[in-house]
């Protein structure tokens, strides 16, 4: 080795690297033609593209067929309760606003059980991005209605059809106190489903998007209609949504140019029922985020807790 310059022994290493196998974790078990592939395929697709570290990445879940997301996402994870996905998810980025969220809910979970964290997640408007699996059906348990079920449609609990009129959840979502960005998409376009969840995943607060997700089991004819009739689609344009590649553009025969920054707009457009509305209905960064106000203390060590600590119980010292 006597002789040799640095340069010829000493051995640069390169800057991580993270390809699409980096975020498969194991064989998603979904059934064949599952929406959820889909929308698997994109967040790992955009975890890719901005080489999201996956050790600063978490996946979170509830109870359904799309809760199984976090197994599926070779990343940090967490299969939660059923409708607890959302305050697991509040509680991790509280106390690790450095990790990136992503939250996989499903009708049921979501709108039904969890709907009270729903409801107060929106509200904490934490920097993450909720994405909520809709099959019109509880897929897991075989076939029970669920709150967004259509009038008439046959299940295991309403035998003779569904009674009630569903919920919109895109629709309530906006009603929210302190809602920051709520999208619509479909899990079968796959250019508008990624361009859906980018944006939302580069939105600062939390970001809920609605994914008209098919589930070839149990409810097959759920979105048949917009599926084979682009017509019925509604394919929301402005220079201020979504980055939509233009095949999408052509896609769509019906186009509507709406601000995302008008809510009452969005409101209107969430409550049509002649068309199908997708993309960007609403986006407000201004909005303020709660774990801008949780992180205090992090740094605090075992120590100073415990001067902290007997600081507080010697107020009540008689």
């Amino acid at each position: 080795m006597i002789g040799l310059k640095q340069q010829d022994w000493s051995l640069d290493v390169l800057p991580r690297y993270f390809t699409l196998e980096d975020y498969e974790g194991g064989e998603a078990r979904w059934c064949p033609g599952c929406g959820d592939h889909g929308v698997l395929t994109a967040v790992q697709r955009i975890c890719r593209d901005d080489q999201v570290l996956p050790e600063k990445t978490v996946c979170v879940s509830g109870i359904g067929c799309s809760s199984r997301f976090p197994h599926y996402m070779a990343t940090y994870g967490f299969h939660g309760l059923h409708g607890r996905a959302l305050p697991v998810a509040c509680g991790i980025k509280s106390r690790r606003p450095d990790l990136t969220v992503w939250v996989a809910t499903g009708d049921g979970d979501c709108c039904s059980i969890g709907a009270g964290h729903w409801i107060h997640a929106i509200r904490y408007n934490m920097d993450m991005v909720v994405m909520l699996f809709d099959n019109n059906v509880y897929g897991l348990t075989k076939k029970q209605t669920s709150p967004t079920t259509r009038v008439g449609v046959k299940t295991n609990t309403h035998p003779r059809g569904a009674w009630l009129p569903p919920l919109n959840p895109t629709e309530a979502t906006l009603g929210f106190t302190n809602v920051s960005f709520v999208a619509n998409t479909v899990d079968w376009n796959p250019a508008h489903l990624h361009a859906t969840l980018d944006a939302a995943y580069r939105h600062r607060g939390l970001s809920f998007v609605h994914i008209r997700q098919r589930c070839p089991h149990f409810t097959p004819d759920a979105f048949v209609d917009i599926v084979d009739d682009p017509s019925k689609v509604l394919l929301l344009e402005h220079e201020n949504g979504l980055d939509v590649d233009p095949a999408v553009t052509r896609m769509y025969p019906n186009h509507m140019a709406h601000d995302p920054s008008d809510l009452i707009g969005a409101l209107a457009v969430a409550r049509r029922d002649d068309v199908a509305a997708i993309g960007l209905l609403f986006q407000d960064e201004s909005r303020p985020c709660y774990e801008e106000f949780t992180h205090h203390g992090i740094g605090t060590t075992a120590e100073e807790k415990m001067v902290a600590l007997d600081k507080e119980l010697d107020r009540f010292a008689v």
